[in-house]
């Protein structure tokens, strides 16, 4: 996971421009902070060994969603996508790391005022990186419960935008999951339909299958998500069906897995103590993995342009 104590002697871009961690401050007045009205992506870049380059994953595709999600909470953002890829490249190369990283850019309302109005109120940017492993043990399979707490919906706040502020309903399904003991939690919406995971998308094989919502169903619109029904159809010519999944889908599974930048493609072999398939990572499952783990390090050339290199 992702460090305060990784970053203090690294440099960050902030506010226009690229300064060292401790002096990247914001006001306790400032709307963002009062309000959780800022945008987000999370962006990983895997250090290949023998090549010795850091490479980002989908670089591109997470800041043109960046700009979709500010774009609904009517926020401008001075940098276009391309810049913003070119922007972390130098950022990254500021900090030299060795080691696979997380990238955390932020879109923010920066006014510094009472009351919760998007109008009138300035936008800000900040950008920085963390060394990061595993988000979830991508090794073993993980149990999980499905979550008292309902996902938001489109018409309160929609998942489809990474905003700060909906990140209280994974916070709530997340420790409610710990405390029982679980690795994390699975969420339905009001319908009673699956969603996603606290904060990632989900699939589940049936019958050689691979299935996962569609992105009407309030989820977010996951880049990883599309990643592995791309290597899923060209690499193990699996079909993969986009529809909406029952509770009791869950139960009878053959395999399931969690996927996402900071989760990648983590294995599920429990749900509510039933166990999935035999209760080990099924074969579809590793097959994934062991091919999108060589994507991301740009070891298979076809999907190289999905990696950008940094040094």
């Amino acid at each position: 996971m992702p460090s305060s104590s990784n970053l203090n002697n690294s440099t960050v871009f902030f506010e226009g421009k690229f300064i060292p961690f401790d002096q990247a401050k914001i006001s306790i007045m400032t709307h963002a902070f009062l309000y959780g009205t800022s945008v987000f992506e999370g962006i990983r870049a895997y250090w290949n060994e023998k090549e010795e380059q850091l490479y980002i994953f989908r670089a591109l595709e997470h800041f043109q969603r960046l700009h979709l999600s500010a774009k609904i909470l009517r926020m401008e953002i001075k940098y276009s996508p391309e810049e913003l890829v070119l922007m972390t490249k130098q950022l990254l190369k500021h900090n030299k790391p060795r080691e696979d990283m997380y990238i955390r850019p932020i879109v923010y309302k920066a006014g510094m005022r009472i009351g919760p109005a998007l109008l009138n109120n300035p936008d800000e940017f900040c950008l920085f990186s963390v060394p990061m492993g595993d988000y979830i043990d991508t090794n073993k399979g993980v149990s999980v419960t499905v979550s008292n707490w309902r996902r938001v919906e489109d018409n309160a706040i929609p998942a489809r935008a990474k905003i700060a502020g909906s990140y209280v309903n994974t916070a709530l399904a997340k420790t409610d999951a710990l405390l029982s003991n679980f690795a994390d939690a699975i969420v339905l919406d009001e319908d009673g339909h699956v969603a996603e995971g606290s904060a990632m998308n989900l699939f589940i094989v049936r019958n050689g299958k691979l299935i996962t919502n569609h992105v009407t169903d309030n989820i977010l619109e996951g880049i990883t998500r599309s990643t592995i029904i791309d290597i899923a159809e060209k690499e193990l010519g699996l079909k993969v069906q986009e529809r909406s999944i029952d509770r009791t889908e869950l139960y009878i599974a053959d395999e399931m897995f969690f996927c996402g930048t900071g989760a990648q493609i983590s294995p599920i072999t429990s749900v509510d103590y039933h166990s999935i398939g035999s209760g080990e990572v099924g074969e579809i499952t590793k097959k994934l993995q062991n091919i999108y783990f060589a994507v991301v390090k740009n070891q298979i050339p076809k999907y190289s342009e999905w990696s950008v290199p940094v040094f």
